[in-house]
């Protein structure tokens, strides 16, 4: 099995084909980084999934995990990719098929869940798993279980490399979001066409250059590719009609740049090479069609946080008088800058209870029907390192009844007063119900 060595802003583990490409961890911006400026750093030591972090009694030397309340350190998770196969969006869980040595149409589904913090990004914006469509490819970083008793997935004892014991997500990224933040592009080669399908010879490199080029990759393409070029959807036809694809056989690219969204079906072959190959959903010709795909994705995230509330966990709690109460929250990190925008002091708010999944868990229809009126008093925005999963943003809000979810460690939803009051599909709240609070993990199967 080869090793590249390459310079990112993640710890990653790519596997195509009998290849490994590894990268490490350097100070970069991290989740309202990606927008907003605001950094973190760490460092991850570059180890298997089965190395590190397993459940007690698998000898392994250290396990972590995510407590209540916090936001954990960054070189404590761990990295893996693989195939989106299964979402249960409304409860923020579902299954990758992981990326490893087997023949990958072999590779049982993994299932994952969601911190409470966690993030989704799709084409380089924040995105909710509901947003990315199944068999994306996926980079992720992850953590043990905060809680084993209470996880809405199975919980995974002594991991292997495609089942791991972390199973609790703080990112998910598709291929277009990685490179984004990585400052990385796609190098297209060569294309081989017959019968309006083929393959593409492309690698990785850094958009600037310098060190940090991959090997090279054959994904397959097809008639459902999506090709973008500014504000124009191409088909295959349309490149061999301008002359840029051949409409049979081979033609060489000259290491055209472009970004590449990416899946993985099955080749029609048992053959270990081909059956791992990854293939092409779409191609991105030019910035332009890049950031309209972004600038898209960030509208439709934006529309649903703003219907959902900023999910926040409670800091500290100063009680007053005849219920009254001030609360201190951190809004969760890796949203558009517009919604944090909203949080300005003396806007009147609301703020309701919410469980580890989202959920909001008291009342009928909305958020509002428990949720509990209020004012900011003081937003303030940390200047020091912002931990991953953290917008950095603290707001301390008056609220007229402090109810039992309002303490420390707990999570709740905020809105100012200026977002919606709609009603949630009955799917995304308990209304107190415990069994749907925790969701069993007896709907995922056991392969």
């Amino acid at each position: 099995m080869k090793k590249f060595f390459v310079r990112g802003s993640w710890f990653l583990v790519l596997r195509s084909s009998a290849r490994v490409v590894r990268s490490r961890l350097s100070p970069r911006p991290w989740f309202l980084v990606f927008i907003c400026s605001i950094f973190v750093h760490g460092h991850a030591a570059c180890e298997e999934p089965s190395t590190k972090n397993q459940e007690p009694g698998t000898g392994a030397a250290e396990v972590f995990r995510p407590q209540a309340g916090k936001f954990p350190p960054l070189e404590k998770a761990k990295a893996y990719m693989g195939q989106l196969t299964f979402v249960d969006h409304a409860n923020r869980r579902g299954s990758i098929r992981v990326s490893g040595g087997e023949l990958f149409h072999s590779t049982p589904p993994h299932p994952f869940a969601m911190l409470p913090y966690g993030m989704a990004r799709y084409h380089g914006a924040p995105a909710d798993l509901r947003d990315i469509p199944l068999g994306t490819m996926l980079y992720g970083r992850f953590y043990l279980p905060p809680d084993p008793d209470l996880s809405s997935v199975p919980v995974v004892s002594g991991g292997k490399v495609t089942n791991p014991s972390e199973n609790h997500a703080l990112l998910l990224e598709d291929e277009p979001s990685f490179c984004l933040r990585e400052g990385k592009v796609w190098k297209l080669k060569e294309v081989e066409l017959e019968n309006k399908q083929g393959m593409i010879l492309a690698s990785r490199e850094p958009k600037e250059g310098g060190d940090g080029k991959e090997g090279e990759q054959r994904m397959s393409i097809d008639a459902t590719t999506c090709i973008w070029r500014g504000r124009e959807k191409l088909g295959f036809e349309d490149l061999v009609a301008e002359g840029l694809w051949p409409a049979e056989g081979k033609k060489s690219l000259g290491g055209l740049v472009v970004y590449l969204g990416i899946t993985w079906k099955p080749a029609g072959t048992w053959e270990r090479r081909v059956g791992n190959r990854l293939h092409v959903s779409d191609i991105w010709l030019d910035e332009t069609a890049m950031q309209r795909a972004t600038q898209h994705q960030i509208k439709v995230h934006r529309e649903l946080i703003r219907s959902r509330w900023m999910p926040a966990f409670v800091d500290a709690v100063e009680y007053g008088k005849f219920g009254e109460a001030t609360v201190t929250a951190t809004l969760f990190g890796g949203m558009d800058p517009a919604l944090y925008a909203d949080f300005k002091k003396g806007v009147g708010g609301q703020m309701a209870v919410t469980d580890a999944n989202l959920k909001h868990s008291e009342g009928w229809v909305s958020h509002s029907h428990m949720a509990i009126k209020g004012s900011v008093l003081d937003v303030t925005k940390q200047d020091k390192e912002v931990a991953p999963g953290s917008s950095g943003i603290q707001i301390r809000m008056k609220v007229d009844l402090v109810v039992e979810g309002f303490r420390p460690g707990k999570i709740v939803r905020i809105r100012p007063m200026n977002w919606p009051d709609d009603a949630v599909p009955r799917e995304e709240y308990t209304a107190g119900n415990k069994e749907e609070r925790f969701p069993s993990p007896a709907i995922f199967p056991k392969y």
